[in-house]
């Protein structure tokens, strides 16, 4: 009985080593990355991020033209935006550099990121599982990087250009630190690539029996009033934004019914 137990608790030590150097591996990816964007600093924070504050950014053209095109009469152009960006702490500038950097890491190296989360899990799956979700550290990393080109080209600019523009007092002036600005653009990006990986984490689940097709077509019409709503907050208060927003988000949910269904189908077979 005690050679078991000392088995088992070497099993589950064993697991957690492997969880510790896969971390590890994850944490040296991210830092060498981090510091390959902290040297580029400056071109980064030219072309990514300040571009975001001129009319000449690609998102705010393709409105333009979209407006030209829909006869609206520059309704969709975006003018000049009146923000000035500072920084009125000692080590702001640094303290804001570093996160970029630690973030913009994560993102480049997420594939790599994802596979030591996966070949973690992956030997506790049944043989058919693993033939089953083979490709999805592919898939996943797609997912995120559409993601991330969503929440810059399209979420990002929406907000910049709103909140930007909005003045409750032509006497008030748009002067934003450099901390609030850089971490709203890096924020919604970020956070637009997980969203994106929904349907990966609508499969995981439907394989622990804790999500269901039923369940996802139950809630539905809760989904998309908390989709639009989101999208009337993190958008311009007009029409076309909100729906350009809505569409790939509600496309998203219909996608992870659909992984919900394959994953109850191939469990029917099997059983």
């Amino acid at each position: 009985m005690e050679n078991k137990n000392a088995k088992k608790e070497m099993s589950f030590l064993g697991h957690l080593e492997e969880l510790r150097w896969r971390l590890v591996k994850s944490a040296i990816a991210i830092l060498i990355m981090a510091i390959i964007l902290f040297y580029f600093t400056n071109p980064v924070i030219e072309h990514v991020y300040l571009a975001m504050s001129k009319n000449n950014f690609p998102t705010y053209q393709f409105f333009c033209k979209l407006s030209s095109l829909l006869n609206l009469e520059g309704f969709l152009c975006a003018k000049d935006i009146p923000i000035q960006i500072q920084s009125i702490e000692m080590t702001k500038q640094f303290s804001t550099n570093m996160y970029f950097a630690i973030v913009g890491g994560i993102v480049l190296v997420f594939p790599f990121i994802f596979h030591q989360f996966w070949s973690f899990l992956k030997p506790g799956l049944k043989e058919n599982e693993v033939t089953v979700t083979r490709g999805v550290v592919f898939f996943a990393s797609i997912l995120f990087f559409l993601g991330v080109l969503f929440g810059y080209y399209l979420i990002s600019p929406l907000c910049v250009q709103f909140f930007g523009g909005y003045k409750l007092s032509s006497e008030i002036q748009n002067n934003f630190t450099i901390s609030s600005y850089m971490s709203m653009i890096t924020t919604s990006t970020f956070f637009s690539g997980l969203f994106f990986e929904l349907p990966i984490v609508v499969f995981i689940l439907s394989k622990l029996g804790l999500v269901s097709s039923k369940m996802l077509k139950k809630f539905r019409k809760h989904a998309l009033v908390g989709i639009l709503l989101l999208s009337a907050i993190i958008t311009p208060p007009d029409v076309i934004s909100q729906v350009l927003v809505s569409i790939p988000i509600l496309i998203l949910y219909e996608v992870g019914i659909g992984v919900a269904k394959l994953v109850e189908k191939k469990r029917e077979k099997l059983n």
